[in-house]
């Protein structure tokens, strides 16, 4: 077979037809049936690829080749209409590297799928150029684990409403502790990704001032060390259900604390980043770029932002 294709066009040929049967094709094994270099074979399988990106563009449909990370060998998908640009893959690219979410090797792993999926061969020099400086100063953040395993059985848990327990370190405590807790959502936020849910049994009376608000516990999922999903399941009703995306506008740095209502003096030069920052902020009145605002929040997180602001919050109240 090594004189059969020896030569590129026989070489790109074969491993074309391959591709187009279905098969899952793994560089290393290429490498010893062709009997040239996995340099050679890396080029054969991109000319492939930019034949095929190619291909698409000028006729809008056909099939686009992946690395299917699951098999872990290259093999043909069909193209969707929601294939990442270029620019969006920059964008996206730029925004995890500033979330500093990921350890180092999370990050580059995730940076590196990106732009082999999406970006065509020609292309990622250039994308590589405007991203290989903050790959390079990259810093992880500290006490940060690798937790992307974590999500999926968390997320498990959370679609079927079965009770998880875990092991969680407090760091302010020095200290883990165990939780049996009914699994709500996960959120980003301020570099680190949480896990929302109750305690279970918990009483509500003496937690919250308002029994009926369902506003649960908080843990950082970096800080999980063990994740147990139970067969035991829990009911929320409907009209209780927990909604991410009004909970998210109540809360500042994803600190736990009980909801409150709070009422200060702005007077900044960019009163619109207050309502940005605080989506549920209101302004009750403005005189001589005094701003009087009133917002609803919860946790002792709006206290960390009103001391960021300096001189620019006065008369910060809850009332």
């Amino acid at each position: 077979m090594c004189d059969m294709y020896s030569d590129k066009i026989s070489r790109v040929l074969y491993i074309y037809s391959m591709l187009m049967r279905g098969q899952i094709l793994k560089k290393k094994e290429l490498v010893q049936d062709i009997g040239v270099s996995a340099r050679s074979i890396q080029r054969d399988l991109e000319n492939i690829r930019d034949f095929l990106d190619k291909k698409y563009v000028k006729e809008g449909y056909g099939s686009q080749l992946i690395y299917n990370y699951h098999e872990k060998g290259y093999c043909l998908e069909e193209y969707t209409q929601l294939r990442l640009s270029y620019d969006e893959v920059l964008a996206i690219s730029k925004i995890l590297l500033e979330s500093r979410a990921f350890t180092k090797r999370e990050m580059m792993y995730i940076l590196d799928k990106l732009i082999e999926d999406y970006i065509p061969w020609e292309s990622r020099a250039a994308i590589n150029d405007m991203l290989n400086n903050e790959r390079f100063h990259y810093i992880e953040l500290c006490n940060c684990n690798a937790f992307l395993d974590k999500l999926t059985p968390l997320s498990q848990a959370i679609r079927e409403n079965r009770i998880i327990r875990i092991k969680y370190d407090k760091l302010e405590e020095s200290a883990t502790v165990e939780r049996r807790l009914e699994p709500l959502a996960i959120l980003f936020s301020e570099y680190y990704f949480y896990l929302v849910g109750f305690i279970e049994n918990m009483n509500k009376t003496e937690t919250f001032e308002n029994s009926e608000d369902l506003f649960p516990t908080i843990y950082r999922i970096d800080q999980i060390q063990h994740i147990e999903v139970l067969e035991e399941h829990f009911r929320i009703p409907y009209a209780n259900r927990f909604e991410e995306g009004e909970y998210r506008k109540h809360f500042q740095y994803l600190y736990d604390g009980k909801p409150q209502k709070v009422r200060f003096k702005y007077t900044g030069t960019s009163v619109e980043s207050v309502l940005d920052y605080l989506p549920t902020a209101r302004i009750l009145n403005e005189e001589n770029g005094v701003y009087l605002m009133e917002a609803e929040v919860f946790g002792k997180g709006i206290d960390m932002w009103v001391r960021s602001q300096g001189d620019n919050i006065t008369e910060f109240q809850v009332i």
